[in-house]
C-alpha cells in the first residue's frame, strides 16, 4: 500500500511540454513536488517544491532519468509512448499534455499505433503533417486531468 503522507512528485518530460506553467499552478495547489527534466535548462519558478533536472544531451537521457525515478507516488507528464510504458511498469500515473492518460489497457494499442505511423512516415519521404496543433481545449483537459489525478492520490 502506498504511503499517502509522502509527497506526490510530478516528473515532467520538459523538452516539448506545452503545459509547464499549468503544472506549476496545479502542483502548488496540491503541494506536490515537480521535477522538470530536460537536456537543456528551462526557467522554473522559485519554489522549494520545483526543481530543474538537466541531464546530459545523450540519447534518451531525460527519459532514462524519469523512468528511474518513476514510482506509485509519481505522476509523469509526457507524450513519449515508450517512456510512458516504462513509467507505467514502475507504478506511476502517466498523463499526456492533452490530458489523456496512458494506462495498462491503452499502452499496447498506443505502441502498435506508433509503430504503424513510423512505417507510414518512412514511406512518405518527409511529406506529411504531424500532430494537430495544441488547443485551448487540450490545455483545459490537461488541467482537469492533473487535478483529478492529484486529488485521487491524496485520498490514497
Amino acid at each position: 500500500m502506498p504511503q499517502t503522507d509522502a509527497p506526490v512528485t510530478i516528473l515532467v518530460d520538459a523538452d516539448a511540454c506545452p503545459v509547464k506553467e499549468e503544472i506549476y499552478r496545479v502542483a502548488a495547489r496540491h503541494r506536490a513536488h515537480v521535477r522538470v527534466v530536460s537536456n537543456s535548462p528551462f526557467r522554473v519558478p522559485v519554489s522549494e517544491r520545483v526543481k530543474r533536472v538537466v541531464v546530459s544531451d545523450g540519447f534518451d537521457a531525460a527519459d532514462d532519468w524519469i523512468a528511474e525515478h518513476a514510482s506509485p507516488r509519481t505522476v509523469v507528464i509526457t507524450a513519449d509512448i515508450l517512456l510512458a510504458e516504462r513509467c507505467l511498469r514502475a507504478g506511476a500515473v502517466v498523463l499526456r499534455h492533452d490530458g489523456k492518460s496512458f494506462d495498462a489497457a491503452s499502452i499496447g494499442n498506443a505502441i502498435a499505433t506508433r509503430a504503424i505511423m513510423a512505417d507510414l512516415r518512412a514511406g512518405m519521404d518527409g511529406v506529411g503533417g504531424g500532430p494537430p496543433p495544441f488547443s485551448k481545449a487540450d490545455r483545459s483537459r490537461f488541467l482537469q486531468a492533473l487535478d483529478r489525478v492529484l486529488v485521487g492520490m491524496a485520498r490514497g
